[in-house]
């Protein structure tokens, strides 16, 4: 059996996905890339170079789950290594702005929308099917190649926007923005995620929680403050532990806890 880590990134041909598997390839990890569209996936492994896989996975279908499962099985018999990426904050625009519209201007705009007494009951189930749904049938999947794994570690991409304590403090900079599409799917998420830590708190399988900052991707219409290489440092810092790293954390850049 080859020691070479072998992992998986969904949502992976771009934003922060993508700069995760471009930088675990850099310290030589095995990477499948996981994309929606296999053509994407192929593209971004193509940049990214050797040790780097397209793999087409929709976290919303399990078929193409399961099939994602089998063909890693086929190919490398285990997993060591699972990121948690993919994600999406609103269905209103797939790309970036357009029409010359600035990214701050329509993520104000789906703020707006989103509150509790107006968010689109359709909008919220398709953003919690893949936020929190996806998250957890990609565990399920992947647990039994995760348990053949080398000190396997899975690293669940979520927020700070998702956390109940800073949220319910008004002095908070985003409280008035907290509702129950995204930051709310986030917050399940990490509901999710403790379900994870408190199941494998006795294997040698370790569970981290990850806030990539405010990272200008599409996920935020580009509206975001950080570049991806900076917004993806604590998600990489993370998934390279080694087997004496922590489990069961929740963090940011660097190693700064996020209160639940």
């Amino acid at each position: 059996m080859s020691d070479t880590r072998i992992a998986l990134v969904t949502g992976a041909n771009q934003g922060v996905g993508f700069q995760v598997a471009k930088e675990l390839v850099a310290n030589g990890v095995t990477v499948y890339l996981g994309a929606r569209n296999f053509k994407h996936g192929e593209a971004a492994a193509a940049e990214i170079g050797s040790g780097a896989i397209a793999l087409q996975i929709e976290v919303t279908d399990a078929d193409s789950i399961a099939a994602a499962a089998e063909r890693i099985r086929t190919e490398k018999g285990r997993l060591d290594l699972l990121v948690n990426n993919a994600g999406i904050s609103n269905t209103r625009r797939t790309s970036g702005p357009s029409d010359g519209q600035d990214g701050k201007d329509f993520m104000a705009e789906v703020t707006k929308a989103s509150k509790a007494s107006t968010a689109s009951l359709e909008e919220m189930h398709a953003v919690w099917d893949t936020n929190v749904f996806g998250t957890l049938a990609v565990y399920q999947a992947m647990l039994p190649l995760l348990r053949d794994g080398i000190d396997p570690r899975i690293v669940n991409v979520s927020s700070s926007v998702a956390s109940l304590t800073l949220n319910a403090d008004p002095s908070h900079p985003y409280h008035a923005g907290y509702g129950p599409v995204y930051p709310a799917s986030k917050t399940a998420e990490n509901a999710i995620t403790l379900a994870i830590m408190n199941e494998l708190e006795s294997t040698n399988i370790k569970v981290n929680l990850v806030s990539p900052a405010f990272t200008s991707t599409n996920l935020n219409a580009f509206a975001g403050t950080q570049s991806v290489e900076d917004g993806s440092r604590e998600v990489v810092r993370v998934a390279l532990l080694g087997p004496d790293g922590p489990t069961g954390t929740f963090t940011q850049w660097e190693n700064t806890p996020i209160p639940w």
